[in-house]
């Protein structure tokens, strides 16, 4: 028997996402969305108390669409460049499952809300088209736990039936992905235009994206003859890293068992170990006809108006890979600065309405830099803080006109004084007042520098010597004595001043 041997291989990956909606209530009930709405920082509700009698499944019980989580799934559907279907209903997809009361699941099976869409990722390389083959709603199932809370063992399994019928979008794409990292790069930016949209809180932590890679690879042997693997679906994976990792495993393993047995394997389900690094078979894969789909009796069909769609398309608006590239290339901020001011529309609009005040936006953006790490710290959103664009603006302004350092401890002096001492300021003037309080006003009195100037090269002769003798070092040693010599003066200004004086 001749060995095998991969002489190149294509891979092939195509992502299912599920996203966890942050309506108020769930999916087909009023019940609050205890698992979808979570924010950071949030204490979640007791196992089980979430619930009705509809979650329960119990006899009689009627379903009732959530309207608000159908207009999320659209502006996701549009975002992504999706069709909207005008004419969709609702399915039942058959299944017994402990976190699954009813014994079904309400899904969308052969009309799904979006379809057919194109989404330009913006890479290293240039843009990427990726296509998205559907995007549809169902309703979340519940949580198994194979530990008591508190980290007890126990024997068997326990069921939270918090998470069950919170709204889900199911994301599927076309197998357009031939790299882990670009099946990475895809996932991170997903997550950033669903915050952006404001149609999920996006936490990965908690719990409100899941990805699911279905991966497979093309092999050309030694005589040019290929081979294609099975496709295998990794399950429930919930962190870039591990998605990266875990899709990278999987393509070598495949390579791996073919050069090893000659197998090509079948179509099944994967796991990932983390403590191993590595993926494991966990079933084969289920077909459709597995499910037994067959429309929902109990729900409406949904018929999407031209009003509707063009009410939803104003509210989409500029998609944040486009503000990105305008803060690039109108403004001049960095890839790093534009992406963490575009990734939030209201980080965004924050930022843009202190540009608008007449604040440059490299400044403002240092300024919003100082905002973010302040919102980390408290684990709040930036415009959640009681800080104001006017606020910020004003800072930018006395910065710019030398009255104050610019310096990021003293915007956050300034900024931990509003939100410790008097919260939500009435007007941005209160900021001059605050500084003052402070001792971080700057003086720019050019007779007082002067002075202080006179005052110390008469008095230091040495580092005077020093400069004029070339070392340009001692400049910065008389700079430094005239801003000892008589607090908060601007030290850029003492350097201009005492340039002039020195010829």
């Amino acid at each position: 028997m001749s060995e095998r041997k991969c002489v190149s291989y294509r891979v092939l990956v195509g992502l299912e996402i599920h996203v966890q909606l942050s309506t108020r209530t769930k999916m087909f009930t009023g019940v609050v969305n205890a698992s979808g709405a979570l924010k950071a920082g949030d204490t979640p509700p007791e196992p089980n108390t979430a619930v009705d009698e509809q979650v329960l499944g119990l006899p009689g019980v009627l379903p009732v669409m959530n309207k608000r989580a159908v207009e999320y799934a659209i502006k996701t559907g549009l975002a992504l460049g999706c069709k909207i279907a005008r004419f969709t209903k609702w399915d039942r997809k058959s299944y017994y499952y402990p976190d699954l009361p009813k014994n079904y699941q309400i899904s969308q099976y052969d009309l799904p809300l979006c379809y057919d869409g194109i989404f330009e990722l913006i890479t290293e390389k240039g843009i990427k088209k990726v296509r998205i083959r559907r995007a549809h709603l169902e309703e979340d199932a519940g949580k198994l736990l194979h530990e008591a809370p508190g980290g007890y063992p126990i024997e068997g399994s326990i069921v939270d039936l918090n998470r069950a019928g919170t709204p889900l979008l199911e994301i599927v794409t076309e197998p357009d992905f031939d790299s882990p990292a670009s099946v990475s790069a895809f996932a991170q930016e997903l997550q950033r235009l669903v915050q952006y949209l404001g149609v999920s809180e996006g936490q990965m932590q908690l719990g409100h994206m899941r990805f699911e890679p279905n991966i497979n690879v093309h092999i050309t042997d030694q005589n040019g003859q290929v081979h294609k693997t099975a496709i295998t679906e990794i399950k429930n994976l919930n962190s870039f890293s591990v998605l990266e990792k875990a899709t990278d495993y999987e393509v070598r393993r495949q390579i791996r068992e073919w050069e090893e047995t000659g197998s090509l394997g079948r179509k099944s389900t994967y796991g990932w170990d983390e403590l191993k690094q590595e993926t494991f078979h966990q079933r084969d894969k289920e077909e459709a006809h597995d499910y037994r789909y067959f429309p929902d009796p109990d729900l409406m069909p949904v018929e999407v108006t031209e009003e509707w769609l063009t009410e939803l398309k104003n509210q989409v608006g500029e998609l944040p890979s486009a503000r990105r590239e305008r803060y690039i290339r109108a403004l001049g901020l960095s890839p790093t600065d534009a992406a963490a001011l575009a990734s939030d529309k209201s980080t965004g609009d924050f930022f843009e309405q202190i540009v608008s005040a007449g604040v440059p936006a490299k400044r403002a953006s240092t300024l919003m830099e100082a905002l973010r790490e302040m919102s980390n710290e408290r684990v709040r959103k930036v415009t959640e803080l009681g800080v104001t664009p006017d606020h910020l603006a004003r800072i930018g302004q006395l910065i710019e006109s030398g009255q104050l350092a610019a310096s990021k401890e003293v915007t956050r002096k300034i900024l931990d004084t509003i939100l410790n001492e008097a919260a939500g300021l009435a007007t941005p003037e209160q900021i001059v007042q605050t500084a003052q309080k402070l001792g971080l006003i700057q003086t720019t009195d050019t007779t007082a520098i002067d002075a202080a100037i006179e005052a110390v090269l008469a008095s230091n002769p040495k580092p005077l010597q020093d400069y004029r003798s070339g070392k340009q070092t001692a400049l910065g040693a008389l700079v430094g004595m005239v801003m000892k010599s008589a607090k908060g003066m601007n030290a850029k200004l003492v350097q201009e001043r005492l340039k002039q004086k020195l010829g």
